[in-house]
């Protein structure tokens, strides 16, 4: 019998003992059965009027994300900087690598769970005996060995199986953490720009309001020396310029850490200085914004796939757990050959051979595998409640986000009311100030009205912006839709690289 008759007669047994899995058969969770994201009505969270608006986006329900999200914002600063953001992170690095490495796992252990393990082996030894115990003479000897081995453990009850199948959920989970982390990486930087061009804004704003404040305490230092005014009004004019310096630190603080945090999500050290900066003026609202069906959300958010791919990690282990209550049947065989001398090594009459087959069957283990098994359905229980928590949540998170825009649309409504307002009564004064129908401080006081509206209208488009890109983020961010932009940007540039050849 050689090696391949001893290897086939192996498969063959596979193949017919195999196949009785134990434990629960995996299956994906049903889609949540519900019609929309709130109980809010979608007409109060929509502009429906006839006429735009200020804010006004429409939500087209049952429009799928697509990959490339951030260029729902109209700007090319905001597109390069994810890209290098998306090419740089060592956030999506590490989870690149820890996908890799599961892989990895998984065919290694593939490998040595389906298939037989096969050795090959040769040996030298020379010995020397004594011979006193058989009254001979001591004697020197050498023995040359050269063989193959082979060994499988049959898989009767689906052990491996299960093993196998932890092992492919491990590798699901890390997939879905590696696109949790893309989106995430670029909700940030998408979420930063918004943030420093509202800084901007603001700043602008609070520089113009310090500078109104000094020329009116100007004024009123000279009226009091004139005898025109009281004290009081000097005073007046001191603290409303205190105030208005004291939040110039605290903006200037946060637009210095939104700039550094820019920089090191594009994989930057803070120092750098070869991002662009970003105002309102960069960024545009997006008109309309998908909005997934809520049977779709499931099957869309990272979070929500990498916490199925544990529940069915470990329902898989609930099998293996099962499996090893049952026997396991090991089978071996070996092939080689023995001889004295090396010339003789594959000579006639130096073939060894050898057939072995192990049953274990635990009969009595205190309880151990039984509590195992216990204790892997009690995990499978905390996965499924793990996994219907994060399903309530990514949810939540649609219906905040929903609610949050249909705020944001109404203040950003008020806001540009009242900017148009101050606008329109900083006008007015300015004509009468120049017919000399009221003072310069008169005047200076509907600037100063004007620039606080105008500061106030940019937290709110800078809100209705971050809470634009929140939305993408709770939906998943078009992930799935990866390959399809990829064909798409191969599409476009073929035609361009044909031509310049």
């Amino acid at each position: 019998m050689n090696l391949r008759q001893i290897t086939g007669a192996n498969l063959v047994a596979i193949s017919l003992l195999a196949g009785c899995t134990v434990g629960p058969d995996f299956k994906p969770q049903e889609p949540v059965k519900i019609e929309q994201f709130t109980e809010l009505k979608m007409e109060m969270l929509l502009d429906v009027s006839a006429e735009p608006s200020p804010g006004t986006q429409q939500l087209q329900l049952g429009a799928d994300v697509p990959a490339q999200w951030w260029q729902l914002f109209a700007s090319d600063k905001l597109n390069l900087l994810l890209e290098q953001g998306l090419a740089n992170s060592f956030t999506v690095a590490a989870a690149d690598a820890r996908l890799k490495e599961m892989q990895e796992n998984l065919g290694a252990q593939e490998g040595s769970a389906l298939y037989p393990s096969i050795d090959a082996k040769v040996s030298s030894s020379r010995q020397k005996i004594s011979g006193a115990a058989f009254g001979t003479p001591p004697r020197l000897y050498s023995v040359h060995n050269a063989s193959v081995n082979a060994s499988y453990t049959l898989d009767f009850f689906g052990g491996s199986s299960r093993y196998l199948e932890g092992l492919e959920a491990q590798v699901n989970y890390a997939a879905y953490q590696l696109e949790a982390s893309r989106l995430t990486v670029a909700s940030n930087i998408t979420t930063a720009a918004i943030n420093e061009a509202s800084l901007r804004a603001q700043i602008e704003a609070v520089a113009q309001l310090i500078a109104d404040s000094e020329s009116q305490l100007l004024m009123s230092e000279q009226q009091y020396a004139l005898g025109a005014v009281t004290q009081w009004v000097v005073l007046t004019r001191q603290a409303a310029l205190a105030e208005a310096k004291a939040a110039m630190p605290g903006l200037q603080q946060q637009l210095a850490q939104t700039r550094h945090l820019l920089k090191v999500l594009v994989g930057k050290l803070p120092s750098a200085n070869d991002i662009p900066e970003f105002t309102f003026a960069d960024l545009h609202l997006p008109s309309s914004l998908p909005l997934s069906l809520p049977s779709e959300l499931v099957r869309q958010r990272p979070d929500i796939l990498a916490a199925e791919a544990l529940l069915h990690q470990a329902s898989a282990n609930v099998g293996v757990a099962t499996s090893n209550l049952y026997p396991r049947l090991t089978l071996s065989a070996s092939y080689g050959s023995e001889s004295a001398t090396v010339g003789d090594l594959f000579g006639a009459g130096s073939a060894v051979w050898g057939l072995g087959a192990g049953l274990l069957q635990p009969i009595f283990s205190g309880g151990e595998l039984r509590s195992k098994k216990r204790a892997a359905e009690a995990a499978y229980d905390q996965a499924l409640a793990n996994y219907r928590d994060v399903v309530l949540q990514a949810f939540r998170d649609v219906a905040d986000t929903l609610v949050a825009l249909d705020t944001d649309r109404q203040q950003v409504g008020l806001a540009s009311d009242s900017e148009q307002a101050a606008a329109s009564l900083l006008a007015l004064m300015q004509e009468q100030f120049a017919a000399g129908a009221v003072n310069r401080i008169e005047l200076l006081n509907a600037n100063q009205q004007y620039m606080q509206s105008k500061a106030s209208s940019a937290r709110a488009v800078a809100s209705q912006l971050a809470d634009s890109a929140a939305l993408i983020h709770a939906l998943g961010g078009g992930w799935w839709n990866q390959n399809k932009a990829l064909e798409n940007n191969e599409n476009n540039t073929a035609p361009v690289a044909a031509s310049e050849k």
